[in-house]
């Protein structure tokens, strides 16, 4: 994937460069390598702490890595500065890391005696054929990696020996400079009925400036954190009594949905779509027909029984936009149709997945379908991206990375449909995002079954991606719900229908534009753009007066007439991120002006009322 530069206030440099691959030969070790055998590390200088602690896995991830452990009693913070100390000795020794391998039964016996039971169990499993969880992580990591048939690979460094399929660096004298961040608790391969490990998360990096760099980065994450700021600034909020995942949003958060959502519609009434309403139920059979019976059922939730009819709680909007679809016959000259909803849909996700408003199980898609003939689907493609890339310039976002996903080559056989159909479809996308001079990495395996699709990750202030954007061609449904068009030649036609989100979930995204922002929205966004604050009690009937006139011109204006020190009312308006502040004293009140801050702590003197609201106004209007 082409590289993007990360835009906002993260200073320019600070992404870590690219690091040369390669690993124990005098050459610079790949960075993941590195990391990995970071992982090793900590894990030798966890069981120095704890002899009897048993191992789960210690993959390297993204900007760093993580090792679970089951321990005989939870870690401290003091626990993780003894544990990174003992590592900076184990790296200062620069001892080989060495590899060898056993049989399968001389493996097991092994972890056996050493009473590694975890191990054991994944050297069985994967040996056997044994079932894996979507969620299970052990699956792919590099103990995985080490079991390969009847052979099981280890790696030692020093006194510390374990399962891994590598590889490593040479020496643990080229482990770069690292620091471990925290710990948190994680199921045995992510099955909540499993035993929950305490995993230890670190990161790793080839040089002091760039682990620097990144942990000023995290730092600048925990500031923007939008669960915070959405406390803070009165946004959302989540209660006990009502349920996990399940957001409530306040009335500051409300207002904010409501601009985007407004703006959402506005901008797809433009683009030739037609709004609809689908309910929050429907009838099992619908997701008989649909599929998602079959293969989303673990993330639905259970039938409600009704009239001696069991209907379930919609987790997707399709099969509801193709019932519009079908009320009638369809011409070939009445395609493509557009629909579009703001439909809020409902998925069980567990509970140590949720995070905020970024994994809910109850949330909004700006979900749209389209059904269109063979003919017409470049330009539907091509226009969708082109509505997507004005939202998301519009909404702040200017940098993205993109994978087109198609089907596995060596696999056909778990994706449905004609070869030529696939063909088409992934042409189709391919020479959307090449019109639109949009780098993207071709994600082989990762297509759904029913057809091809383009995932964009946008990339925010701190150069962070965010899934939100997919855009899908579908066979599946308009074979399941035998969608027809009448051709020209008077014959029945099957329709492709295209899926796309382009915010994803509202919640989603809102959680992802709190912390782009840090909750200083742009004017046009701010739910609250304006606040009049009278310096003394005798100016609060004219700061009243400007408050209604600026509210009368569609300005979200409020009043601060608290007995207080105006210097303490900007400093909470500062808190509250309200782009600007309006104080009256006795010269604003006779000159009917307002002396005017921003949020940054510019001040710009003394203005007419008429010059504030052009200005104000003019940042909506140009959404600046």
């Amino acid at each position: 994937m082409a590289q993007v530069r990360a835009v906002g206030s993260v200073q320019e440099g600070m992404a870590p460069p690219a690091v040369a691959e390669a690993a124990g030969d005098g050459r610079v070790p790949d960075v993941r390598t590195m990391r990995h055998s970071a992982a090793h590390v900590m894990a030798e200088a966890v069981q120095e702490l704890f002899p009897d602690v048993r191992l789960g896995i210690g993959p390297a991830i993204e900007d760093g890595f993580y090792y679970d452990f089951e321990l005989p009693r939870p870690l401290t913070p003091d626990d993780l500065t003894e544990i990174e100390g003992r590592m900076r000795r184990l790296v200062q020794a620069d001892v080989p890391f060495q590899r060898r391998e056993l049989d399968r039964d001389a493996a097991l016996a092994l972890f056996r005696e050493r009473g590694q039971h975890y191990k054991v169990e994944l050297i069985e499993d994967l040996t056997s054929g044994g079932e894996r969880s979507a969620r299970d992580e052990a699956s792919d990591s590099p103990d995985a990696r080490g079991i390969q048939g009847g052979r099981v690979s280890l790696y030692r460094q020093g006194a510390f020996e374990d399962l891994c399929g590598g590889p490593h660096v040479g020496r643990t004298g080229e482990i770069g400079p690292f620091k471990l961040l925290r710990s948190a608790g994680a199921y045995w391969r992510g099955d909540e009925k499993r035993p929950q490990l305490q995993r230890i998360y670190g990161t790793a990096w080839p040089s002091q400036e760039e682990l620097d760099a990144y942990l000023w980065r995290q730092e600048e994450a925990r500031k923007r954190d939008h669960r915070r700021l959405g406390t803070d600034l009165g946004l959302f909020l989540f209660s006990d009594q009502v349920g996990a995942g399940l957001p409530i949003w306040g009335e500051h958060g409300a207002l904010l949905r409501s601009i985007i959502e407004d703006f959402w519609k506005d901008e797809h009434r433009k683009s030739g779509y037609q709004y609809v309403y689908s309910p929050q139920i429907g009838l099992i059979d619908l997701w008989k027909t649909s599929g998602h019976l079959s293969f989303y059922r673990q993330n639905m939730y259970a039938p409600i029984e009704m009239d001696e009819q069991q209907f379930m709680l919609k987790p997707m909007n399709c099969p509801f936009h193709i019932q519009v679809y079908k009320r009638r016959v369809r011409s070939y000259r009445e395609l493509p149709v557009r629909y579009n909803e703001l439909g809020t849909v409902y998925r069980y996700e567990p509970a140590g997945t949720l995070h905020g408003l970024l994994r809910t199980r109850g949330f909004t898609q700006d979900d749209s379908h389209i059904f269109c003939r063979p003919d017409q689907l470049d330009a539907e493609v091509t226009g969708v991206l082109d509505l997507a890339l004005r939202l998301w310039r519009t909404l702040g976002f200017h940098e993205y990375q993109i994978e087109l996903a198609v089907r596995d080559p060596h696999n056909l056989d778990k994706y449905m449909g004609a070869d030529e159909r696939w063909a088409q479809a992934e042409a189709v996308l391919e020479r959307a995002l090449q019109n639109h001079q949009l780098p993207f990495r071709r994600a082989e395996g990762e297509a759904v079954f029913y057809g091809p699709k383009i995932d964009i990750h946008l990339l925010d202030a701190l150069g962070r991606k965010w899934q939100c954007s997919t855009i899908q061609v579908d066979f599946n449904l308009p074979e399941r719900f035998d969608l027809n068009y009448v051709g020209e030649d008077g014959a029945q036609h099957r329709p492709f229908m295209v899926h796309r989100a382009l915010l994803g979930s509202l919640e989603r995204f809102i959680g992802v534009l709190i912390e782009h922002y840090g909750g200083a929205f742009p004017t046009w966004l701010a739910p609250v753009q304006g606040i009049v604050l009278p310096i003394a009690d005798r100016h609060n009937d004219y700061a009243a007066t400007v408050c209604r006139e600026l509210q009368d011109a569609g300005l979200r204006v409020d009043l601060d007439d608290r007995s207080e020190r105006v210097n303490a009312k900007i400093r909470d308006a500062q808190l509250q991120k309200i782009p600007y502040m309006l104080v009256i004293g006795d010269r604003e009140a006779e000159a009917r002006s307002a002396a005017v801050r921003l949020r940054s702590g510019e001040n710009l003197g003394a203005l007419p009322l008429g010059e504030i609201i052009e200005r104000i106004t003019r940042e909506n209007r140009d959404r600046s």
